[in-house]
């Protein structure tokens, strides 16, 4: 199977190169790197254009400033949907995400649709974390999976490999929330979608090299974002109910000449309820 990897980049300069040579050496030879780079004024673009230029398997797209990780993703897989790739994996830029791991994300995917490398199942850990930010993160994860009801332990991890049909079923035009919120919806999307997800335990290590682009906008709006999606859910049912409610209405009509309300008393006195 022909599998691509994704990484957006923003000042990543120094994380770049050397993380390219370890996925290449951990994935199949037909393995492609597509590269998003948002402007980075450290020189990221640049790089990732040296490294397509030296490189068929390297692919360098570029977008005018910092418009996000969500949009980012969103942008990767529909031009990945134009080609021929039976596996997209998305990671970060910044080692948190072990290429070693990569071999074990493509193997699973051999009995479910996606994969998750997951921080919180048993195996899975969190190394350089201060103590209250891990606590805040696992009840973030634990906040976010309890009110969807899902029953995934890392609901916002972004070190996934989807195979293709999942990302094809998709309205990637409607995904419009980024970084946490953007896993979430899409871990939410998949399992809606019929389709498996397992998660797999990783050791997540804190950046070493560079800042992180984490901000209070971001999660504010992976809070919210849950409830949007529980309440889409809860509206989606009670429109199907209506639904349902109003062809019984009018098919009693056609058949009866009685609407609903008033064909139910008799129906109802006949069996004697």
């Amino acid at each position: 199977m022909k599998a691509l990897v994704v990484l957006p980049t923003y000042n990543e300069a120094e994380n770049l190169a050397p993380l390219a040579q370890e996925i290449f050496a951990n994935t199949p030879e037909n393995t492609e790197l597509l590269i998003i780079d948002d402007n980075s004024p450290d020189g990221t673009g640049k790089i990732a254009d040296q490294m397509a230029h030296k490189n068929p398997c390297v692919i360098a797209m570029h977008r005018p400033k910092k418009m996000g990780l969500g949009s980012a993703y969103v942008l990767a897989y529909q031009w990945a949907l134009a080609r021929p790739y039976d596996i997209m994996i998305q990671m970060d830029c910044d080692f948190s995400h072990d290429p070693k791991d990569l071999p074990r994300l493509i193997d699973a995917l051999a009995e479910t649709d996606l994969v998750i490398g997951s921080r919180y199942v048993s195996g899975g850990s969190i190394e350089n974390w201060p103590w209250v930010r891990s606590l805040i993160s696992q009840a973030g994860n634990f906040y976010a999976s309890a009110i969807l009801g899902l029953g995934i332990k890392d609901m916002t991890g972004g070190f996934k490999a989807f195979r293709r049909k999942v990302i094809e079923t998709m309205d990637l035009g409607t995904l419009v929330s980024d970084g946490y919120a953007f896993q979430i919806e899409t871990t939410y999307h998949t399992l809606k979608n019929g389709f498996k997800v397992r998660e797999i335990p990783i050791i997540f290590k804190d950046r070493t090299r560079g800042q992180s682009k984490i901000s209070k906008r971001i999660i504010w709006e992976a809070i919210f974002s849950v409830w949007r999606l529980r309440f889409k859910k809860i509206l989606e049912t009670l429109l199907l109910c209506l639904s349902i409610v109003m062809i019984l209405h009018y098919y009693f009509y056609f058949f009866t000449n009685h609407y609903l309300p008033n064909f139910l008393p008799g129906f109802m006195k006949k069996l004697g309820l």
